[in-house]
């Protein structure tokens, strides 16, 4: 595997992403879609999720293709920002034909940005908006770190953040990962800077600093968060055709390389959640060996998405922790 071109989840050709913030809130929400449904599934092993129509990404469900997915902050008031994707996408004339009518299809999730120090005492929710600006702003190049959905994040020990990376296989066939960090675990090994995700880094794209080693095996990580307050959500994408089914069996490989790269992950007070979408623009160059080759592809991946969400935070004024980049 080869980094694709920008090293963003957009290297899988015909996807986009755009991102909304607003500093004063300390929150955002990023927006992942393409120019036509998606097939997409759903993996959720975090024992606090919070999302929205991820019953429909069964695959025995009716809707065979999603319009648009959202990572938000906001925790539950984040959902809301589906409405403004929604609507937006609807004056554009997407989603699921009912008669004469269309209604857009987004899938969402979002993380616990309530008490990161932003100002909280709206008097509308701002979510709907910040959906609807993150829908606007969408393109193949967009912000990582303190940006969309990560724009608040936090982790257990640095600034958490907005993170993609993507891979190129052998046979073609690309996948990218797009990351909303703000874990309880943490994402480095202890006393250092070393990430976690380290085996899995290309060309030093979260700085280079190597493995960290010898690990205390016997070290027990302190809870530096409370119940409901973390959450790490992600999208990995691929270009090779794949229906619900694989999807579904792609995010659940991916959780794989959420456990990589923070440590502790998927705990009971984690929403840990990955989607899986496909653009179908490629066929699979062999039935049997590509899904295997998709699923280890989506992990190392995600675990790099991890880390460079991380790296590219950056210090805004009001910060409560600090940013891997200044240390």
């Amino acid at each position: 595997m080869q980094p694709g071109s920008l090293n963003l989840i957009t290297d899988v050709d015909g996807l986009l992403v755009g991102n909304a913030r607003d500093d004063a809130l300390r929150s955002g929400t990023t927006v992942l879609l393409a120019d036509r449904p998606l097939a997409c599934g759903v993996s959720v092993m975090g024992g606090a999720p919070g999302t929205r129509e991820t019953e429909l990404l069964a695959p025995d469900k009716t809707v065979q293709g999603i319009d648009a997915l959202v990572l938000s902050g906001g925790s539950a008031f984040g959902l809301a920002a589906c409405d403004g994707v929604s609507e937006g996408l609807r004056r554009l004339g997407r989603g699921f034909p009912v008669g004469p009518v269309r209604v857009p299809i987004v899938p969402g999730a979002i993380v616990f940005d309530l008490l990161n120090g932003g100002d909280k005492e709206w008097d509308q929710n701002p979510y709907p908006a910040l959906g609807r600006k993150a829908l606007d702003a969408a393109s193949a190049r967009f912000a990582l770190g303190s940006e969309g959905g990560g724009t608040g994040a936090l982790t257990h020990r640095w600034k958490g953040g907005l993170g993609s990376a993507s891979a190129v296989l052998d046979c073609g066939v690309t996948v990218g990962a797009l990351v909303v960090v703000n874990a309880l675990g943490s994402v480095t090994a202890p006393g250092g800077r070393q990430f976690w995700a380290a085996p899995w880094e290309m060309d030093q794209e979260f700085g280079g600093l190597g493995f960290a080693g010898p690990i205390d095996a016997a070290h027990e990580p302190p809870m530096t968060k409370q119940l409901g307050e973390a959450t790490t959500i992600a999208v990995v994408a691929t270009d090779a055709a794949l229906d619900k089914a694989a999807l579904t069996r792609m995010a659940t490989a991916a959780q794989d390389g959420m456990a990589r790269a923070i440590v502790p992950s998927h705990t009971p007070y984690d929403g840990d959640l990955v989607f899986a979408v496909s653009t179908g623009a490629r066929p699979l160059p062999d039935p049997v060996l590509t899904p295997f080759q998709l699923g280890h592809a989506a992990a190392s991946v995600l675990a790099r998405a991890i880390a460079r969400g991380v790296h590219a935070a950056i210090p805004r004024p009001g910060d409560l922790q600090p940013c891997w980049s200044r240390k």
